[in-house]
């Protein structure tokens, strides 16, 4: 039933006519329960509210795949801009980026001068910025972008997916970098040839890439809504002398409110995923492929006021 439910939501993740249906009809349903608002600025009241119930941010502006260098241009300013309202409001947030936004597909120098512009201003602005993982064809370009900018920069991060054969190895790859990573089970449909097809063998992964990160030193960000994956991090931890300062939870804003309150009195550290704009159809059905609990979190956070 999983695996039909992940190819469920994956095949309408790519409906145009059902995204053309939720840009036009989705306010009216309680998109802005997942999704911060259409502009950074609309997200900002949010964020100071979360801020002050001691939750960080990381804030992600929807869409991918551009195919224009002129868009790429744009999205690279107008993430230029909420790194300056992160810090004209200060706001306890950092900036999610996806390359292909940004000009991966066009060509290199595109993806390459957006991010320096923008990690010259996240520097300037002390703003941690990380690159989201997208799809296995796109991985080995996304780690080479990154382990060239951590040469130049220290506030970048970015993702490894557990659902992906090579992550291990990628792990050990990264580590003379110190890398900042988030680890996360993977949200995207792709062939048994690189990524692991039982959920049992993603969870198995995923926690031994925890602990490889962890044991490794390096900071890791655990992003998942999974009860047994949160207990398993905590548990390992305690036995192994980590820090709390050197992990935190993640989760999706508008998902497992209560267990984020709940990890936040117990003392660890919890940064909400807060995507904005009106491109959310696509990263909507994507986080409920990635796992069918996803969907009763959905439900209830659409409706519960």
């Amino acid at each position: 039933m999983e695996a039909i439910s992940k190819k469920f939501f994956l095949h309408l993740s790519s409906s145009s006519v059902l995204d053309r249906l939720a840009k036009k009809w989705g306010p009216k349903f309680g998109a802005n329960k997942i999704v911060g608002g259409e502009t950074f600025e609309e997200a900002v009241p949010l964020i100071q509210d979360l801020n002050s119930q001691g939750l960080h941010i990381t804030v992600d502006h929807l869409g991918e795949f551009v195919s224009s260098e002129k868009e790429a241009r744009q999205r690279a300013q107008e993430c230029i801009q909420s790194i300056q309202m992160i810090s004209s409001h200060q706001l306890t947030s950092q900036v999610s980026v996806k390359l292909t936004s940004l000009g991966l597909d066009i060509r290199h120098d595109v993806v390459w001068e957006n991010m320096i512009a923008i990690m010259e201003e996240a520097q300037k602005h002390d703003v941690v910025v990380t690159i989201d993982m997208e799809d296995s064809t796109r991985t080995e370009k996304t780690l080479e972008i990154y382990k060239a900018l951590k040469e130049k920069y220290d506030n970048i991060g970015t993702v490894i997916q557990s659902y992906l054969y090579r992550s291990s190895e990628d792990l050990d790859d990264l580590s003379s970098y110190d890398p900042y990573l988030r680890l996360v089970k993977g949200a995207y449909k792709e062939p048994g040839k690189v990524a692991f097809v039982e959920k049992s063998d993603v969870d198995e992964n995923l926690m031994h890439l925890i602990e490889k990160n962890l044991l490794n030193g390096h900071y890791t960000a655990i992003a998942s809504h999974d009860d047994a994956m949160i207990e398993f991090t905590k548990a390992f931890a305690v036995e192994n002398n980590i820090p709390t300062d050197q992990f935190e939870f993640q989760m999706l804003y508008g998902m497992r409110n209560d267990t984020q309150m709940a990890l936040l009195k117990e003392g660890y550290k919890v940064r909400v995923y807060l995507p904005y704009g009106d491109d959310w159809y696509g990263y909507f059905m994507r986080r409920l492929a990635e796992r069918p609990a996803n969907v009763s979190f959905a439900i209830k956070g659409l409706f519960k006021k």
